[in-house]
């Protein structure tokens, strides 16, 4: 959780990485580099079976991937400014759709650019892996 990104510092309020490529029932930690932010699930982008999260600002938190698919998750106090991520596990196209559906409901201009530009690299990956 970072205000500004330390390899280009034009990148301010983000989850580094934006795209995490996970393994089932590997444990994932949001690390609160930097105060004021939170991790927590994105409403309509948990896999199926797998359960929503919610930190506390300024808290890190842990969280184990317990279902195939792709977790959408956000900073809450900054996600009209882009603050946004996911993570890939295993087949993480199986819930794709409903993650693309329910990125429609982010607002935003900063969010609608970095959702756009990490949906191509999450496409980008599944053509690599033969997934799409």
């Amino acid at each position: 959780m970072l205000n500004v990104d330390p390899d280009d510092r034009q990148q301010r309020m983000l989850f580094k990485p934006g795209v995490l490529r996970a393994q089932l029932g590997d444990t994932v930690k949001f690390v609160a580099s930097d105060r004021g932010h939170n991790a927590q699930s994105i409403d309509g982008m948990t896999p199926d079976g797998a359960e929503d999260f919610r930190g506390r600002i300024n808290e890190e938190i842990e969280i184990t991937l317990s279902a195939e698919g792709t977790y959408g998750y956000l900073c809450q106090p900054h996600q009209t400014m882009g603050m946004i991520g996911f993570i890939l596990v295993g087949d993480f196209t199986t819930n794709l759709d409903a993650v693309r559906e329910a990125a429609g409901s982010l607002r935003g201009r900063d969010t609608s650019r970095r959702v756009a530009e990490y949906l191509a690299e999450i496409d980008a990956i599944a053509t690599d892996e033969g997934l799409a």
